[in-house]
């Protein structure tokens, strides 16, 4: 396909149509001094780094003849194993001008799936971090079926024989360098992103300039964010949100990027930024609130009730808001001045207290989770998408409307509509060109009329808003032949401060069970609310007769708000929180459901003793 458009000097007409590399071109030539890029010395006493965009322009121009003298080309897919560190933002840009395609693979993800990864793009050139990705990395250099040639090291020392990072910047630029520089064509492939893998092996999604600017456009229309914006980069660059937020956005709004290459210590630079946009999914948020609960938890009655009363006056107001309706004048002026006096200074310890945009996706957010930030006057605007819709497909937006526990109506790039059996089915433009294949041609993902089927199950009310009910692979179905989602079930046992996270099992089974674990950071505040001693950290806990009651009485509560055939029966507690590391979440914070069946058998087939 040939793009059809004018072009006006180095911008084409249309929008869309804009590449990356003229967006770059753009930047350093209208904003040449703004800062688009920042990141923290590994030393955590150590001060931070900018780059402007002119030198960001200059910085990627010179890193990509370093690439070129390694024999990256036109069409060439590079692997990028790294951190959220410069070395792998800006080689992505810089592999972008070149014409070569990026390709971030999960610092999580297991051999055999790099493995499958590197043959299915067939790099020869892979950019990894250090020792520990080395010793990864380095047994596919001897593998018959596996192209990979080159390994590059970005930290100084741990070559051990590869080539170092650093000297990618000694390279001469030559004199006809620039005719290959910046050609890229919006049809061209700008990244391939590889599904997590929550039900299988990774599946290479081929996304071109032109559906990331569709995308980015479609989200410009739904967000209210001053002019070059600040936004914290610490999901990893394997994940679709992050390369939209972290990578294209950026470029596209000539905003600045704070990398924070540790995720846990992501509350540092919140604080140190105060920025007016911050994105977590539905985990972070989680997690957020249980941290501020806990606090909230060991406040004394008088001082509580203060605050109590300041989250009832937020939420008055943000209910107005979704309704479509403006506050009345008494409210109004009760909110502004709780907001002053009680909310912000709680929201300016956190870093909070400036943002205008908060926003989720990846699964859908627990309703209890999206209220009491509400309390706080934040509206956490969920939206929903795949990979394979370059991100966000559908969003709730403070401009054109919102409405708590939904994700939002379709974005401008994109419409969707419910097929028979509930699925989700999207076409547009901002919907990806195919699924990668190991002889580098692209298998197309949607139908003959260019629907996409989504894997998602929900329904579109009547004022167009989604609901996702859960994953079609995932629906629980039982014995009897109910369908339940397990989703709803779990976040309605999530709802109590106890319970960090939740699994709902029962396939085929008569009852469902659960697996729970307690939350790390408002278990110990809970018990030590409630006078509860017991050794052993988290396990002595979730031990204790005092907390299994409390758990007893939050699945009772949870039960009393599902029909017969979602209630849980049984459940086990569980003291060690599930994530990336230890395999039961995928580095999105999504979960395994398989891997944590299979890592739990046992337990769970003690709760059907019959």
């Amino acid at each position: 396909m040939t793009s059809t458009s004018r072009t006006t000097g180095d911008q084409p007409d249309d929008p869309a149509d804009r590449t990356l590399p003229q967006l770059l071109a753009r930047n350093a030539r209208e904003y040449p001094c703004l800062p688009g890029l920042s990141w923290q010395s590994a030393d955590p006493d150590g001060g931070w780094t900018t780059l402007s965009w002119a030198e960001i322009h200059e910085h990627t121009r010179s890193l990509a003849a370093g690439y070129r003298a390694l024999g990256v080309g036109r069409g060439d897919h590079v692997l990028m194993m790294m951190s959220n560190r410069p070395e792998h933002w800006l080689s992505d840009l810089a592999l972008v001008r070149l014409g070569a395609v990026p390709v971030s693979v999960y610092g999580t993800a297991a051999p055999e799936q790099i493995t499958h990864i590197a043959r299915n793009c067939r790099a020869r050139l892979a950019v990894v971090e250090g020792a520990a990705q080395v010793a990864v990395w380095e047994p596919l250099l001897a593998d018959a079926d596996t192209p990979l040639e080159r390994l590059v090291v970005a930290e100084a020392g741990a070559e051990d024989g590869h080539f170092p990072y650093a000297a990618l910047l000694r390279e001469p630029v030559p004199e006809q360098y620039a005719k290959e520089l910046d050609a890229a064509r919006p049809e061209d492939a700008l990244t391939v992103v590889y599904t997590s893998g929550t039900t299988g092996e990774p599946k290479g999604v081929v996304l071109t300039h032109r559906q990331v600017m569709s995308n980015a456009l479609a989200l410009d229309a739904v967000v209210e964010l001053p002019p070059h914006v600040e936004h914290i980069c610490y999901l990893p660059f394997a994940h679709i949100a992050e390369r939209m937020l972290g990578i294209y956005l950026p470029c596209h709004r000539a905003s600045h990027v704070y990398l924070c290459a540790d995720p846990t210590r992501v509350g540092e630079v919140v604080r140190k930024v105060r920025p007016a946009q911050f994105f977590g999914v539905p985990r972070i948020w989680e997690k957020l609130s249980a941290a501020v609960r806990a606090v909230l938890s060991l406040m004394p009655a008088d001082q509580r009730a203060v605050i109590d009363q300041a989250f009832e006056i937020a939420r008055e107001h943000v209910g107005y808001r979704e309704r479509g309706q403006t506050p009345p004048a008494g409210l109004e002026e009760r909110y502004a001045r709780v907001r002053e006096d009680v909310l912000l200074p709680m929201l300016a310890a956190g870093g909070l207290d400036r943002v205008t945009w908060s926003a989720s996706a990846s699964a859908p957010m627990p309703v209890d989770v999206v209220k009491f930030w509400a309390g706080f006057g934040i509206v956490v605007m969920d939206a929903w998408g795949l990979t394979e819709t370059t991100g966000v497909a559908t969003s709730n937006s403070p401009k054109t409307g919102f409405r708590l526990g939904s994700v939002g109506r379709p974005v401008e790039s994109v419409e969707i509509r419910i097929a028979e059996d509930g699925e989700i089915l999207v076409r547009g433009s901002s919907v990806f060109s195919g699924y990668l294949q190991p002889d580098g041609s692209v298998r197309s993902g949607i139908d003959a009329d260019g629907w996409l089927a989504t894997g998602d199950i929900g329904r579109i009310d009547e004022d167009g808003y989604l609901w996702l009910t859960d994953r079609k692979k995932e629906m629980i179905i039982t014995s009897t032949g109910k369908n339940v989602s397990p989703t709803l079930v779990e976040n309605a046992l999530k709802e109590h401060p106890l319970i960090g996270q939740a699994m709902v099992h029962g396939d085929n089974r008569s009852y469902l069970v659960a697996l729970l674990v307690l939350d790390a950071e408002a278990a110990p505040a809970w018990a030590a609310a409630n006078g509860v001693q017991a050794d052993g950290g988290l396990a002595g806990l979730a031990e204790h007769p005092a907390v299994r009651a409390e758990v007893d009485r939050a699945v009772a509560a949870a039960n009393t708000r599902l029909n017969r055939t979602e209630q849980v029966k049984r459940y086990e507690l569980l003291a060690e929180e599930w994530g990336p590391a230890t395999g039961e979440l995928t580095p999105s914070l999504k979960m395994r459901r398989r891997v944590i069946r299979d890592k739990y058998a046992d337990e769970l087939s003690e709760l059907y003793p019959d």
